[in-house]
């Protein structure tokens, strides 16, 4: 809660500029002292001068040089094994969460202190208050709580508040669906993968989880979330609400779906700065003829004092709402949520691509249960093949007729016609956290 203004996610423009530009002065008067990577970067790169790290106004933090994944990567991998981004003495730090694994296989590790930590829960408590999560909801977290961070601060987060917090690490699909069904759990976190693969276990064991429990689903990790053909599936199954969330692991918790505007994301600005930018210029993405501004999300964390980001690239791509939403807050609104990656664009016969925009229509045809898209290079040109897997009880021509129509609602949509092959039951992978469906094969063919 904010003293002056009462609850920060429901603060006016004035307030939230008020709040940005105390909150972004004291946190470069603290890394200033002693954050290595911010002292070097902004020297090098930034075209400060003699102000060093002083801002007037939040218009100043456009003189600071924008960073990506790349740069944090090499500094660990320079600086092993956590980098130089460390406003503290290692003794300090008490949290560790890591990525996955970045293009050259090592994983991203983040250190929180217990005080960036607690940031990290605070903005859920506002998530949380934005999406209706009342005292008598229970939550269940059907992911694994290893090293990836996941839904671990929503989980600490919601029993700060008091919740019942069900923990599903190491367990299978169907002792998850049991014990949602055993504690009558009404707010499901997971990712939208996991949400369709937990409702194909349910209906291979003739559970019919429309009319169970669950009123919520908070989702999160992939696009899925605001795609309307995927949050339908979703909804579908579970009967339930399909709630959109976005984070990273190096920059937090910072952007949810309100509880009464589906469809978009409201970004935490009173956690941190977004910017939209040209993905190649870097300048601030103004509107077309048609008043839509889109660009490159760039990030700057304000509560994150322990290992902090300053216009951080996120390599997604989003768009503006410029319409007011119906909740009233004056937050940045995402249309769409988020649309895709920059750097996962394909242009295919001049038109440009998302692996997305391809899953958006996959997700229409409720035979499909699983699938792989592939991108291959053939004579300097993209094509895309697509690797389909049909429901089980699906005859050999129903399955090929279903890869007809499949691919020709791409060709109608997209204006593309995509190689389509059937593959046989469960020889495609499930995926409990983020699901990976989408592969570049680089060399030509």
């Amino acid at each position: 809660m904010d003293q002056l203004h009462g609850v920060l996610e429901d603060l006016d423009r004035a307030g939230l500029e008020e709040r940005q530009l105390k909150q972004l002065q004291s946190l470069l008067g603290t890394i200033a002292q002693s954050n290595g990577f911010w002292q070097e970067r902004v020297a090098r790169l930034g075209q400060r001068g003699d102000r060093n790290f002083v801002v007037e106004s939040l218009d100043d933090l456009q003189s600071f040089p924008v960073t990506a994944k790349a740069d944090l990567v090499q500094d660990q991998n320079q600086s092993p094994p956590y980098g130089t981004n460390l406003t503290f003495g290692r003794n300090d730090y008490s949290r560790l969460h890591q990525t996955s694994g970045t293009t050259t296989g090592t994983p991203m590790r983040w250190l929180d202190t217990p005080e960036s930590w607690g940031w990290f829960l605070e903005s859920w408590a506002q998530i949380f208050r934005m999406v209706g999560l009342t005292p008598e909801d229970r939550l269940c977290f059907p992911f694994s709580f290893g090293p990836f961070i996941g839904f671990w601060a929503a989980f600490e987060g919601a029993n700060r508040l008091g919740n019942l917090c069900l923990a599903g690490g190491g367990m299978s699909s169907q002792q998850r669906l049991s014990l949602i069904a055993d504690n009558q759990a009404t707010v499901l976190c997971c990712t939208p993968t996991y949400a369709l693969r937990l409702a194909e276990v349910a209906a291979e064991q003739d559970i019919d989880l429309a009319s169970g429990s669950v009123r919520m689903l908070i989702v999160a990790g992939e696009p899925g979330g605001s795609i309307q053909s995927i949050r339908s599936r979703i909804e579908s199954a579970w009967g339930a609400r399909v709630i959109d969330h976005w984070g990273m692991t190096e920059i937090g918790a910072l952007a949810v779906e309100c509880a009464e505007n589906p469809g978009g994301l409201h970004m935490l600005e009173s956690e941190c700065i977004p910017e939209i930018v040209h993905p190649e210029t870097l300048a601030l993405a103004t509107a077309d003829g048609n008043g839509v501004r889109r660009g490159e999300l760039v990030i700057t964390n304000l509560g994150r004092v322990g290992s902090p980001l300053i216009r951080y690239r996120t390599g997604d791509l989003v768009e503006a709402d410029s319409e007011p939403c119906p909740c009233g807050r004056a937050l940045l609104r995402l249309k769409g949520g988020i649309l895709g990656r920059a750097d996962d664009m394909i242009t295919i016969r001049g038109n440009n691509v998302f692996p997305s925009s391809i899953e958006a229509i996959l997700r229409e045809f409720k035979e499909l249960v699983e699938f792989r898209i592939e991108v291959r290079t053939v004579r300097s040109m993209h094509q895309i093949r697509l690797q389909l897997e049909p429901q089980p009880e699906l005859s050999e021509n129903a399955a090929a007729e279903l890869g007809h129509r499949i691919r020709g609602t791409i060709k109608d949509r997209l204006n593309f016609q995509p190689e389509v092959q059937i593959v046989e039951q469960n020889s495609l992978p499930r995926f409990e956290l983020k699901g990976r469906r989408f592969f570049r094969v680089d060399e030509d063919l």
